[in-house]
């Protein structure tokens, strides 16, 4: 039984950031991650793109679905504990390289971008396939409502559940850099406190700074401005 559920969308650069975290906590307790799937263009699917995202958005989470359709076919042949793998690829090639232009992000979804995450994880080229096979969008379409379900609906990525299946889940943490290995732990400890808390629902605020990868422009450890920057966490600023 896994110790966390993780849900991901592999173009959130939120969710990748938390993953980060959450792998630094797992090596150090021995926590079992199971990764699942939560896609922000399902999710947004009611949403008319063009008059509430900039224009790149829609081409970067079609890109996201087309790669949750590769981890879903890589579970049901290769097991869930490859997923983890494969989504530790896909996120150095998306967010720990030089920042890409904005008509780039649908490249992610393209069977030329998808082959060196799929050599690198050790995986069959053919796997590539499958980003073009709508029949694993059931699939991922259930996670996604399956993670909402333990949320409610006015969230976005990551979703994590703690203890599954009876413990609680939540939105975020939302975090914008790495902690340090022993700050990574005490984190964990204090959003695991609160969400041990039958009666906790939320702490937020709007107020951050970019996310610290290279994929922005922002080196890792580099002070940040505080703006108000949504860039992929909130469900109505993806």
């Amino acid at each position: 039984m896994a110790d966390l559920r993780f849900y991901f969308d592999p173009v959130c650069p939120f969710a990748w950031m938390t993953s980060k975290w959450v792998r630094m906590v797992g090596a150090q307790r021995d926590h079992r991650v199971e990764w699942r799937f939560i896609s922000l263009r399902l999710l947004n699917a009611h949403v008319d793109y063009a008059a509430q995202f900039p224009p790149e958005y829609e081409a970067g989470h079609t890109a996201g679905l087309r790669l949750l359709r590769v981890a879903a076919r890589v579970r049901a042949e290769h097991g869930p504990d490859v997923v983890g793998d494969l989504y530790e690829a896909l996120g150095r090639r998306v967010f720990e390289s030089a920042p890409q232009e904005d008509e780039d992000r649908g490249q992610r979804g393209t069977a030329e971008f998808l082959a060196p995450v799929l050599a690198e994880v050790g995986l069959p080229a053919e796997l590539a396939d499958a980003l073009d096979d709508e029949s694993w969008d059931a699939t991922i379409r259930a996670e996604t409502d399956e993670a909402l379900a333990l949320t409610g609906k006015d969230v976005g990525t990551p979703i994590l559940h703690f203890q599954p299946p009876e413990g609680v889940a939540f939105f975020g943490p939302v975090i914008s850099r790495l902690p340090s290995e022993e700050e990574a732990v005490e984190l964990w400890d204090h959003v695991v406190g609160l969400a041990s808390f039958p009666g906790f629902a939320e702490l937020k605020r709007s107020l951050r700074e970019r996310p610290q990868l290279p994929a922005f422009g922002v080196t890792p450890g580099e002070a940040g401005q505080q703006e108000d920057w949504h860039g992929g966490s909130r469900r109505q600023h993806r």
